[in-house]
């Protein structure tokens, strides 16, 4: 099986602009490097809309919803098509692409079970109902997840919000994609009080960067396998801000202290893709125009990429 990147450098799901470039600053260092890092394999270019960033916005709990789930709809055909016979590598803007990622791989295997490991200091678990800002990059979980929390609704939706919503959560053709017991969560600590409800409601395991360090890597990553055993596939996604802003660099769209380094990050996606059953890894959310360190996020995910990749091929041959 060969490997495939994806390339989705959408940011119209973020609430920051610049996202969409973080693709580009990965390429940069590849570049200076003179690595084939990203150029070894086959891409494919999802057409995106940020264009439409300059349109009025009038769902503003699910904001630009309907051009997002036409780049969604556009990611899901992207990633089924790939991952029945390569292994999808997701380089993506901002994290709302992750439902079509989701999406696609569960259009592909329908009747297989999707585990989701989720690297992020957020939960990514709101829903339009329940958004205190509408940017849709803080809902593709819920989305895949089939879950509006109505209990803890704050907004009143419109029709054209509501339709949106539906369509995510429909884009795989199986809703929902993912079950909450199939959900694994590494160094979430930024979150609101809707999404700390649902995540308990639905007892979602979040793997907290103090936790990991005292308890230890291997009992963590050990019990987090386990948890997740009766899952045919798994889907990694890691978000750039799990890692520590301060240590590392803020460029990324919400850059959030105490998280990750990078050997951590290298351990914990290197565990998960060593069980053989992981079907798509996705790097997402490095925004260059927001780092002060010149282009540290963008070489920092770029080294983690090049340090993962040969575990990738070997298991891919």
């Amino acid at each position: 099986m060969s490997i495939r990147y994806v390339i989705v450098e959408s940011e119209i799901g973020a609430g920051t602009r610049g996202s969409s470039l973080g693709i580009k600053a990965m390429e940069v260092v590849g570049w200076n490097k003179n690595s084939e890092v990203l150029s070894k394999y086959n891409h494919k270019t999802v057409e995106v809309l940020n264009q439409d960033l300059y349109r009025e916005i009038d769902t503003p709990h699910a904001k630009h919803i309907n051009s997002l789930v036409k780049v969604l709809q556009n990611v899901t055909e992207a990633v089924h098509t790939a991952v029945e016979t390569e292994f999808p590598i997701v380089l993506s803007g901002d994290h709302s692409i992750a439902a079509g990622t989701i999406a696609g791989i569960k259009k592909a295997y329908p009747k297989k079970r999707l585990g989701v490991v989720w690297i992020d200091a957020h939960a990514d678990i709101h829903s339009p109902y329940t958004t205190p800002s509408g940017n849709i990059h803080g809902m593709p979980l819920s989305c895949a997840l089939g879950k509006d929390n109505l209990k803890h609704q704050i907004n009143e939706l419109s029709e054209k919000e509501i339709a949106g919503w539906e369509k995510m959560k429909h884009l795989s053709g199986v809703c929902p994609s993912v079950l909450p017991e199939d959900t694994v969560y590494f160094g979430v600590r930024d979150t609101e009080e809707q999404e700390d409800v649902i995540i308990d409601s639905l007892d979602i395991r979040n793997y907290r960067v103090a936790e990991i360090r005292h308890r230890g890597m291997d009992v963590c990553m050990t019990e987090a396998i386990e948890r997740l055993d009766n899952c045919d596939l798994i889907y990694i996604s890691f978000d750039v801000d799990s890692m520590d802003c301060d240590l590392i660099s803020h460029g990324t769209g919400t850059p959030v202290t105490k998280g990750f380094d990078e050997v951590e990050i290298k351990k914990i996606i290197t565990a998960w893709l060593e069980t053989d059953k992981v079907a798509c890894l996705e790097f997402v959310e490095i925004n260059p125009t927001l780092d002060e360190k010149k282009n540290k996020m963008a070489e920092t995910a770029f080294e983690i990429l090049e340090d993962v990749l040969p575990v990738i091929e070997k298991l891919n041959k």
